[in-house]
């Protein structure tokens, strides 16, 4: 990895500030995930009220699961984007990027965690508030009946260590996300135009990171496909971590897939970027 930790560090803070200016876009973002997070939350009601214990939550566990879903949609890009590489490549300005004396991959990756972070501030916490508010959300605390009884996470290793697993998971979903995200954006050295792969990737993620409904209510086959799918490490596997459906062995494992599957897919995209690299001089920049 070329390039020192501060390097990537100062560019992770100004995408941060970067995308922290778009103080209009931002209110309505909030406002929006606030407001489809309150219409989710009273949907999925009805349905847990009819069948309580759906899926293995709740009605206080689903009601946390949608607004974790909502507090996750931007910082995890789960409808695609938040990567500039594809107008970069088509410009040709991706030329000066490789020139660069870092990383080229670390680079984008830091860039994208910068705006990650910032949104997960700025768009994510605000809707959890407002939940706090108008629902009786599962949250680890270390006066929860549940952490009491010992039958979740936070009555095993206490609610500080549930909330610092959480981060961890969300961090490794993160870097699953980006790595997805980084492929489909170099695929624009040969395709142009990425915009067909986004929508795909757009699609997948509705159906099978967690985002719409908990994967744990799929029937049979498509569950055991949605839960071996990268998507899941998103937003399933942190919001379980988080709410203490994953302990023990099952937690560990659910980090080691989220662990494996950010592995396959950050050198997928340095093999690929290695690749693109050789293109960009064959054809002369």
């Amino acid at each position: 990895m070329r390039g020192g930790v501060g390097t990537y560090l100062a560019v992770a803070r100004y995408s941060a500030r970067r995308y922290a200016g778009y103080r209009a876009a931002t209110a309505a973002g909030v406002f929006t995930n606030t407001v489809f997070g309150i219409i989710r939350a009273y949907v999925l009601l009805q349905v847990w009220h009819q069948r309580p214990g759906l899926g293995g939550y709740d009605t206080s566990g689903v009601v946390t699961f949608v607004f974790l879903g909502q507090g996750l949609i931007t910082s995890m890009a789960l409808f695609g984007g938040g990567i500039d590489l594809p107008e970069r490549i088509r410009s040709g300005a991706v030329a000066m990027d490789m020139a660069r004396p870092v990383g080229f991959q670390t680079w984008w990756l830091a860039d994208d965690a910068g705006r990650a972070a910032i949104q997960l501030l700025t768009r994510g916490l605000p809707p959890m508030l407002v939940a706090a508010l108008l629902f009786d959300l599962r949250l680890p605390t270390p006066a929860s009946p549940a952490a009491a009884a010992g039958t979740t996470a936070a009555g095993v290793w206490g609610a500080a260590a549930v909330w610092g697993l959480f981060a961890v998971s969300v961090v490794l979903g993160f870097l699953v996300s980006f790595g997805l995200r980084y492929l489909i954006a170099l695929a624009t050295f040969w395709l142009l135009d990425q915009r067909g792969l986004e929508s795909a990737y757009t699609l997948f993620t509705v159906f099978f990171s967690g985002i719409s409904m908990p994967l744990t209510i799929m029937p049979g086959v498509l569950r055991d496909l949605a839960e071996a799918l990268p998507f899941a490490a998103m937003m399933q596997v942190p919001a379980d971590v988080l709410l203490g459906n994953r302990t023990g062995a099952s937690l560990v494992a659910a980090i080691a897939f989220q662990v494996g599957w950010a592995v396959v897919l950050l050198a997928a995209g340095r093999a690929l970027t290695a690749h693109a690299t050789r293109k960009l001089v064959v054809q002369g920049g």
